[in-house]
């Protein structure tokens, strides 16, 4: 039996209330009448796909998942065939949302019996023109937890692709959805999964020259908001820590920029660095060993970094001018940042210790807030040409796409999987701050929702 490692999920930094249920994944059964509670396996079929269009083409349908007794839950969501439709919800959302396919249902499409989730009636569904199909089951248990099964099957060849099962507290069934979203996505893509994340970013009320900044979380999908902090002292620059229990930021308390950690299972945060000077834009290194930092001094700023334990500071960059930012490769190796050392802003990579310093951005305008790939194969960026643009680069500087063409866009930041890119978008005018994502494409946009503005998005990665 594999089991995923009990996991703090109750947030309890805003919600003590949402204790810290198991999130198990459950073994396969052999088949019987009812459907077994499954496991993710091969189905024995490999789908191969070549690029966007086909996985657009293909028809998916997502029914709404079957109950074997509709009964109270402890869930935001109702009874389980309430929960059912929600589940079912969850994952024709994220599947639709990320711009790869375009799955029908849940509403408007047949409702399979619980004795069906295993036996499709595939007839019906090739009548329909579906290529793939996604059903599901919920299960409430006598420990108030509740048990989801998700299938996929390929509807020509009737035969089962993959599935998978998982036992969540009740605070926690969205969870359960987004892994069967990513078990889809990734057996007809290939692909990483990535809607089983979470997002760090800053969330902003109040006028232009008053704003309160606060330290806000959330779902890949916007669900789940929780402010962190309370908003008397500004926060800037979230980034999830690699191992997801905590949070770093920057925080202009008494006016002091101060760089701290916020451990999400005690509730409680640490200093890093209280530098004494203006400081920017702190990041981890991929390991957490690492934190980096930008620090100015006497008209010049640098890059430091700093043993995320704590100790002494160690200065990576000394050229006239300014360098802020810092983003490792996914190996670690080297980092990539902005500077003005030339004259403008531009993108350089070091090395991890602050050798072999280079330009990389020679395509005319200035580049600032560069992000490493989780793929290490590509560097995103504000390109700003009077206006500013989310663009994408080799880690070399060439291939430059342009991904949104917006007035102000900035502050890519990318999802677990490296295909999908976050950044924040300034109105003109009233300058609202929004959270918008775009594939590689960029063709496929959209705002995701927050309850107030929002800016500074940190996409986490993909939870354990």
């Amino acid at each position: 039996m594999t089991i995923i490692r009990p996991l703090a999920l109750s947030l309890a930094l805003s919600i003590p209330a949402l204790a810290a249920p198991a999130f198990a994944q459950v073994p396969a059964s052999p088949p019987v009448a009812a459907p077994a509670t499954p496991a993710p396996e091969d189905g024995g079929l490999e789908v191969t796909v070549s690029d966007d269009s086909e996985w657009q083409d293909l028809g998916i349908a997502i029914t709404v998942f079957a109950t074997d007794q509709d009964v109270p839950t402890r869930t935001n969501a109702g009874s389980t065939a309430a929960l059912g439709r929600a589940l079912s919800q969850v994952v024709a959302d994220d599947l639709r949302n990320n711009g790869l396919f375009k799955p029908s249902g849940p509403a408007g499409l047949p409702q399979p019996g619980y004795d069906q989730i295993q036996a499709p009636d595939y007839p019906t569904w090739a009548v329909r023109s579906a290529d793939m199909l996604v059903q599901g089951f919920v299960r409430g248990n006598p420990d108030g937890d509740i048990t989801v099964g998700c299938y996929l099957y390929d509807v020509a060849l009737k035969s089962q692709l993959i599935k998978g099962g998982w036992k969540v507290g009740p605070g926690d069934w969205r969870r359960a959805a987004h892994k069967c979203a990513d078990m889809v996505y990734s057996r007809l893509s290939g692909e990483s999964p990535f809607f089983d994340s979470k997002i760090a970013y800053i969330a902003e009320t109040g006028p232009k020259d008053r704003r309160m900044k606060r330290l806000a979380i959330m779902d890949s999908d916007g669900a789940n908001h929780r402010f962190i902090t309370s908003g008397q002292a500004t926060a800037l620059t979230p980034r999830y820590s690699p191992d997801y229990r905590s949070i770093m930021y920057l925080s202009y308390l008494n006016g002091q920029p101060s760089i701290y950690v916020y451990d999400l299972d005690t509730n409680r945060q640490r200093l890093i660095a209280r530098t004494g000077n203006p400081t920017f834009a702190p990041r981890w290194s991929p390991d957490g060993k690492w934190v980096l930092y930008s620090m100015a001094t006497a008209g010049n700023t640098d890059i430091y970094r700093i043993p995320s334990a704590g100790g002494e500071a160690q200065r990576l960059t000394n050229s006239p001018g300014i360098d802020i930012g810092g983003s490792y490769s996914p190996d670690g190796s080297q980092i990539v940042f902005e500077s003005d050392r030339s004259g403008s802003q531009q993108v350089y990579v070091m090395n991890a210790d602050g050798s072999n310093q280079h330009r990389i951005s020679f395509f005319g305008g200035r580049a600032a807030t560069p992000e490493w790939s989780p793929r290490g194969d590509q560097i995103a960026f504000t390109h700003i040409v009077g206006n500013l643009r989310v663009a994408v680069m080799s880690p070399s500087g060439g291939g430059l796409r342009y991904l949104t063409n917006s007035w102000q866009d900035e502050a890519p930041t990318w999802a677990p999987n490296g295909r999908i890119i976050q950044f924040f978008r300034t109105a003109k005018g009233s300058g609202e701050a929004s959270i918008w994502q775009v594939d590689l494409t960029g063709r496929n946009e959209r705002r995701l929702p927050t309850p107030v503005g929002a800016s500074d998005p940190a996409w986490g990665p993909i939870r354990p």
